[in-house]
């Protein structure tokens, strides 16, 4: 499977679906039921998990050119759920404090490290075990299946019903947001026929997405630089360019280890008010800063030692997760709920626009080798 290109082909597959139903939903942002929509990304991320797990059990792990288009539609349905779930999700949060934000944030880098950890685990359970690397990808979807599940009622019955998060919805609704009305209906709050005629008053009075996308495209900037950077290099480059090491088999799996664990410690420094950086010119700054790692990385693979790779890997998570929580806490300041909505919609927009361009650049490492 290796000569797919696996790491780097699925993460292409994901993104252009992923960004071309955001795409979409930006633009209707306003009217969209934010309800439905995340909960239609939940189950959506629940069925493409449980039908990787069915796939691999229905052809035995044989592997093959049709068991691969068959997980590379699947990735473009987690793409789509990834739109529904991440833009719904941050513009629900933006009208809210930024600390939600920030936790929100530092549960994706969460997610990313248990996944590391599961596969270390699975990678120490079954690597002397026959067949032991389908063992554990078998554990691991059980698993994340189990925690998807979970995901749908949390949403839809404990996080609805939260006193903070029914206050800010109807105070988002009082600002004439409209995405929140089955959110508060759900909670038990109803919209009254004159609330909903004083909504639509404010809702003609809220700034443009273009309005919005002008006065906040350097942050819309930041975004695309930061993950146009991480994803050049992680996880395509990690798995596949970084060469041979005395960790052998382990050294990739450390690599990405490290990055995670990073990327999950980084997305809490901002909650200390004196190392959060809050200058849009310092953040801009320190965004363009991070391609020097470019460099770094193509030197350190051809000369220097592993410890210095694990060390580039762990400061390459250190400030992706920093400076994007930096970017989404401070952006979304200084306007209406329904502004805020928007706003953390188009932001998303951009990072997983970014996200696709550093998929894309990723393959020039791979040009000219005769792997490739």
């Amino acid at each position: 499977m290796k000569k797919y290109h696996p790491s780097r082909v699925l993460t292409l597959v994901y993104q252009p679906f992923a960004i071309g139903t955001l795409l979409i939903m930006s633009y209707y942002e306003s009217r969209i039921n934010t309800r439905l929509r995340n909960l239609v990304g939940f189950t959506l991320f629940f069925a493409s998990t449980f039908s990787v797990l069915i796939l691999d059990l229905a052809t035995s792990g044989k592997g093959g050119i049709g068991p691969y288009i068959g997980v590379c539609l699947l990735a473009a349905c987690f793409g789509i759920a990834d739109a529904h779930v991440e833009g719904g999700m941050v513009g629900d949060l933006c009208f809210m404090c930024p600390e939600f934000i920030q936790s929100y944030f530092a549960g994706l880098a969460a997610s990313g490290a248990l996944t590391s950890l599961l596969r270390i685990l699975t990678k120490l359970a079954f690597e002397k075990s026959h067949n032991g690397l389908r063992k554990g990808a078998i554990l691991f979807l059980a698993i994340s299946t189990f925690i998807e599940f979970l995901c749908i009622f949390l949403y839809a019955i404990y996080f609805t019903k939260l006193p903070i998060v029914k206050y800010y919805r109807e105070k988002a609704a009082s600002e004439g947001s409209k995405t929140v009305s089955a959110d508060l209906a759900a909670a038990g709050i109803k919209t009254m026929p004159n609330d909903q005629e004083a909504q639509d008053i404010k809702e003609q009075k809220r700034l443009g997405n273009q309005q919005l996308f002008l006065e906040n495209l350097d942050y819309a900037a930041d975004l695309f630089l930061i993950y146009v950077l991480t994803l050049s290099i992680f996880p395509g480059f990690l798995y596949e360019d970084t060469g041979s090491h005395q960790l052998g088999a382990w050294y990739s799996v450390v690599l990405i280890a490290m990055y995670n664990v990073m990327d999950l410690i980084s997305r809490y420094i901002p909650l200390i008010k004196w190392l959060k950086l809050e200058s849009r010119k310092g953040i801009l700054i320190a965004v363009l800063l991070r391609f020097l790692l470019i460099p770094a990385f193509y030197f350190t693979a051809k000369y220097g030692a592993q410890g210095w790779m694990i060390f580039l890997t762990s400061f390459l998570g250190l400030t992706n997760g920093y400076l994007t929580v930096c970017v989404l806490t401070v952006a979304p300041k200084g306007y209406k709920g329904p502004e805020q909505n928007a706003l953390g919609n188009l932001l998303v927009l951009f990072l997983l626009t970014g996200i696709f361009a550093g998929v894309s650049l990723d393959w020039l490492w791979i040009i000219g080798k005769t792997s490739f």
